[in-house]
């Protein structure tokens, strides 16, 4: 089953991102940190596919190394245990979005990043 947010821009869903850490006072730039972190994309990158509308599956496919921590990223999104997961790609998709959720609660960024 191929989930809808697969096809979604992932331009659609950032300015999501900044205006949910924005409001609970984090930067651009500490989003760009976790986003980095977890994909391995640099600004430069970040700023090309936010350009071209790249969808999720693409924008995890061609990320350059997905952090090999990432699998210390643990708890429940929208309703669901992301270590359950089976889906690579949604699991990655959830793991974004719980650093996210992370860094709008105002967790420190060495937590946040899994150092």
């Amino acid at each position: 089953m191929t989930h809808r947010i697969y096809k979604m821009p992932f331009a659609s869903v950032y300015p999501h991102y900044v205006v949910k850490v924005e409001k609970k006072g984090r930067s651009v730039d500490e989003l760009h940190e976790v986003i980095t972190w977890l994909t391995g994309y640099d600004t430069k990158e970040l700023e090309r596919v936010l350009a071209e509308q790249t969808d999720f599956e693409r924008f995890f496919a061609e990320a350059p190394q997905i952090h090999p921590n990432a699998h210390l990223i643990t708890g429940v999104i929208c309703g669901v245990r992301i270590e359950e997961i089976q889906d690579p790609l949604m699991r990655n998709i959830r793991y974004l979005d719980k650093l996210v959720d992370e860094l709008a609660k105002g967790k420190k960024m060495e937590k946040i990043l899994r150092q």
